[in-house]
């Protein structure tokens, strides 16, 4: 216990002799210094968004019955012209049926009255009788050729009653909620549609901008669809935070900013061979925001003085001298992109910074000869040299 308390002690002394060796000496403390360059900084801007399908069609009965099958289930994947509901066909076939019997009735009835009126031309023909029963035999066979006429369409409404029994999709799409089950009593007027089939082989994703950020994405006028065709491809981060595969394209710009928010609504169209979105879920839309001949910097190497940001700049003579900058407004919290205050062949501090000040010397090094004696200091004290692990 006492050598290890002897140890302690004698390297707290060495420490602090070290300590007012580099005081009294005043050696140039050195710290690690980059040349800046420009670069291009790939950055992205996202906007909350909203995704639906590219029809969400409500499927609601063209006739009142019974459902007596469903053939489907929620979130099925169907196709256009699939069945999925049966309704009791019974009552719209008996009406088939008695209407097919009419239109008979009535070709029969044709039939007659043109045999009558052939017969009543002969008659005439030969003055046998006059022209007024002539006219008369040829407006009854009129009369029912439209009687026959009336029963056909009688029957192709009684055949369209009974096809509609069987509810079809009208696009392909998925399947949503299901309300009414085999045995509910459905009709035309009913609140909720019987289902909603959702085509989402391409999605909507709809998202608003506020007029500033839309006059950065359309830097050159134009028509609307000169400015969406120059408008860069999109991409779609999930809820999850992953980036969809496939890009989009913004379709639609809304021609008028809503007064209360100073927004503009926008919508991009995304393909969705996969299904993987489904209508009503969300995520953003992310815009490319490529700037070009920026400096970036890592936000280590700043201060900040009342929201104001400074780096210090190494002159000539090897003193620092703090320099304010205006950086871009996104953050990825890491890096800063200098848009003003410096500019290439321009050397700023990297490390310490917090303890500078403004026209302190320096002795400059660079970032891997500090790395270097950072591990030749670890090295030192694994190996048990002290004096030379804490110079």
């Amino acid at each position: 216990m006492k050598s290890r308390l002897g140890l302690l002690v004698g390297c707290l002394i060495l420490l602090s002799s070290c300590g007012q060796g580099d005081k009294n000496t005043g050696k140039t403390p050195e710290f690690a210094v980059i040349e800046v360059k420009t670069t291009t900084a790939n950055l992205t801007n996202s906007y909350p968004a909203t995704i639906k399908g590219k029809q969400d069609v409500e499927i609601r009965p063209m006739v009142s019955g019974f459902i007596i099958k469903l053939h489907v289930d929620e979130g099925a994947v169907v196709h256009k012209g699939q069945v999925l509901f049966s309704i009791d066909p019974i009552q719209y076939q008996a009406a088939v049926n008695s209407a097919i019997a009419a239109v008979e009735t009535a070709k029969a009835a044709v039939n007659t009255q043109e045999l009558t009126v052939s017969n009543k031309r002969e008659l005439n023909r030969k003055d046998i009788i006059s022209d007024y029963d002539l006219k008369m035999g040829e407006n009854q066979l009129a009369q029912a050729r439209a009687q026959l006429a009336q029963a056909q369409a009688q029957l192709v409404n009684a055949k369209n009653n009974l096809s509609y029994t069987r509810v079809t999709s009208p696009s392909d799409g998925v399947v949503g909620s299901i309300p009414y089950r085999v045995g509910s009593l459905v009709s035309p007027s009913v609140e909720n549609p019987l289902t909603t089939v959702a085509d989402i082989s391409k999605m909507y994703a709809y998202f608003s901008m506020t007029e500033r950020q839309l006059l950065s994405q359309i830097r050159e006028g134009g028509s609307t669809q000169q400015i969406l065709e120059k408008m860069p491809d999109v991409q779609l981060q999930l809820i999850d935070g992953t980036i969809y595969a496939d890009s989009g394209r913004v379709e639609t710009i809304s021609g008028v900013i809503e007064q209360t928010t100073g927004s503009v609504t926008m919508r991009a169209l995304f393909p969705n061979k996969h299904n993987i979105l489904r209508s009503g879920s969300t995520g953003n839309v992310i815009f490319p925001n490529p700037l070009q001949n920026v400096i970036m910097i890592a936000q280590s190497a700043t201060t900040e003085i009342q929201d104001k940001k400074f780096v210090f700049v190494l002159q000539p003579d090897h003193t620092l001298r703090s320099t304010e900058i205006k950086v871009f407004s996104l953050n990825d919290g890491k890096y800063y992109y200098v848009t003003e205050g410096l500019k290439a062949g321009d050397k700023i501090v990297v490390e310490g910074v917090q303890s500078l000040r403004d026209g302190q010397s320096i002795a400059p090094i660079t970032p891997a000869d500090k790395e270097a004696e950072y591990q030749k200091a670890l090295q030192d004290q694994k190996a048990g040299n002290i004096q030379t692990a804490f110079q």
